[in-house]
């Protein structure tokens, strides 16, 4: 296999309005209506005139997406008509922060989570693993150690107080529970102010986390001095049915 990523520049369109960008740069003999190119769909397209194209229909956001690729040689043109396309929705590039930022708002896990010490199972991700049918993984991923009911498993997490800050990298505590490290239940991954839901919020492995929905335990930080009551829920927090990616 030979890696052709350099050969393509690609740019993600994300938005209530990415369909009308769209279609403003593909070809008008594509049909890329919900129906004919729903959520996840991928295909081959001309665009911008006749030149070869892949439009993919995935989201990293949580909107309405799609990512676009032509090959390198056209990537300036392609992205100064995305710009042009978009103008009269004020359409603007997002960077990383932002990125993040939705990313956390709907729970998507990212590096913090995904370390090499997580499984499919710590991460919500273990229906995906068969159990009918052998896989690469299979044995380990059945070794006690990584099924106990004890161990840490991707959470959700908001603020009590809805302006108290919190770290990525901060211990959860049962309330009352001695600052140590046999009191220590797991971590804060992925934590950021959420502008949609005006608090804190973030993403965690939290020991048992699946049960206790609803629980408040204390986000316990020794370096930034902090130690912040949090309530643990589910880690979608921005449009759980997925209807933005699929309008």
């Amino acid at each position: 296999f030979v890696s052709v990523t350099e050969q393509w520049a690609q740019y993600s369109i994300a938005g209530p309005r990415a369909r009308d960008v769209m279609r403003a740069l593909i070809d008008a003999r594509h049909d890329i209506s919900n129906e004919a190119f729903p959520y996840m769909a991928a295909g081959e397209f001309t665009a911008l005139g006749g030149l070869a194209a892949r439009l993919y229909r995935i989201s990293f956001s949580g909107e309405l997406a799609y990512e676009i690729g032509m090959p390198a040689r056209f990537g300036d043109a392609l992205i100064r008509a995305i710009m042009q396309a978009g103008a009269e929705y004020t359409i603007t590039p997002y960077g990383i922060e932002a990125l993040t930022i939705l990313r956390i708002e709907k729970g998507h896990v990212g590096g913090n989570e995904l370390n090499g010490q997580t499984t499919a199972r710590d991460i919500g991700l273990g229906k995906m693993m068969s159990a009918k049918k052998d896989f690469i993984g299979r044995v380990m991923a059945t070794r006690p150690a990584l099924v106990a009911l004890e161990r840490p498993v991707l959470v959700g997490f908001r603020a009590v107080n809805a302006m108290d800050p919190v770290g990525s990298g901060a211990h959860f505590l049962r309330v009352g529970a001695a600052a140590t490290a046999a009191n220590d239940e797991g971590r804060t991954t992925s934590v950021c102010w959420s502008p949609t839901l005006k608090q804190t919020i973030g993403m965690g492995l939290l020991k048992n986390g699946a049960a206790r929905i609803g629980e408040t335990v204390r986000a316990y930080d020794p370096l930034r001095q902090r130690d912040t009551l949090v309530e643990i829920c589910p880690p979608v927090f921005v449009d759980p049915e997925g209807k933005r990616l699929r309008v």
